[in-house]
């Protein structure tokens, strides 16, 4: 199959683009994602038609957060949109009037890395995002690994704290709640009430309090050396890397690829993710270690994903 088009689909945009057979997207488009369910349907359609006018495609993957039935055509829950047991393939369809695969958002961007990103050459990889919350994706022997009703790999929502903090899925304890991007927030305006003397730089990039810290501000203050910013990132790193043992001890992977938001910053996270990890590995003094990997497609990883799933048919 040659041409295909990878959809990713955002909580503000929904980004559209035709992807060849190397992973080389020839063209996108971007529109911004609307209020309603069936308006996001329409949107995607149209983006498919503008992306697809000047080029010759042949199949259509679609990248959606929530839960994905196991023959990859309905949305059974989706936390962002209104989509309870929705038939996006067939809508979509018949819009376009092209063959449609449906995929969770996370599993397209881990396929997306393992086919043209970080994880070439290794076959069975496991992938995390650290974003607002966190997701993540199986590889095992070459193929996506979607388990038996097509939500496998919802890391973010192992519990990781018996009666933990409270998550949006309405669990306590989630990992989500530990590493990710909210959770780096969250340190850093505790960290900065109770230290603010250590906080100058981060305190100054916001409006002077730690109510008016964002993620952004944590980037820049760690990078300028900030104590608490720095330590902000530890200890989402120590989370991080803690759970990426106990994955070890579930699939054995030979690398982890590490995407995201918060992977952007590079080792400033990923060398304190990789100590945690080596940390907390059982018998990680007498087994092989994994690979953790920066991931390389940044957000283009899903929508060319999605499109190599869809060639996948």
């Amino acid at each position: 199959m040659g041409l295909t088009i990878g959809v990713d689909i955002g909580g503000t945009k929904i980004a559209a683009g035709v992807v060849d057979e190397e992973g080389s997207i020839l063209e996108t488009c971007k529109v911004p994602t609307p209020p309603t369910a069936e308006g996001v349907v329409d949107a995607i359609a149209d983006a498919v038609r503008t992306v697809s006018a000047e080029h010759t495609v042949e199949a259509v993957g679609i990248g959606a957060a929530g839960y994905v039935d196991d023959k990859r055509a309905t949305v059974l829950f989706a936390p962002n949109i209104a989509w309870r047991h929705e038939a996006l393939k067939d809508k979509v369809e018949q819009r376009v009037d092209l063959p449609v695969v449906v995929e969770n958002d996370a599993n397209a961007a881990a396929w997306g890395e393992y086919r043209f990103g970080a994880g070439q050459g290794h076959d069975d990889v496991v992938c995390i995002t650290l974003g607002t919350g966190l997701g993540g994706g199986i590889v095992i022997g070459g193929r996506l690994h979607r388990g038996r009703f097509g939500v496998a790999a919802e890391f973010g929502h192992i519990r990781v704290v018996p009666d933990g903090l409270l998550c949006g899925c309405g669990s306590q304890g989630c990992w989500e709640q530990y590493a990710s991007g909210r959770a780096l927030v969250r340190y850093a305006r505790q960290r900065a009430a109770a230290t603010p003397e250590n906080a100058e730089i981060l305190l100054k990039l916001g409006d002077g309090t730690p109510d008016g810290i964002e993620g952004r501000h944590v980037s820049q203050a760690a990078r300028a050396g900030c104590p608490v910013a720095v330590d902000a990132f530890r200890e989402l790193a120590r989370w991080a890397g803690a759970g990426l043992a106990d994955l070890a001890s579930l699939f054995d992977p030979s690398a982890f690829i590490v995407g995201g938001g918060v992977s952007d910053e590079g080792d400033l996270v990923l060398e304190p993710i990789r100590k945690s990890f080596r940390r907390w590995l059982v018998g990680g003094n007498w087994r092989p270690h994994a690979q953790v990997l920066s991931a390389q497609l940044g957000g283009e990883a899903g929508l060319v994903g999605a499109a190599d799933l869809a060639r996948q048919g």
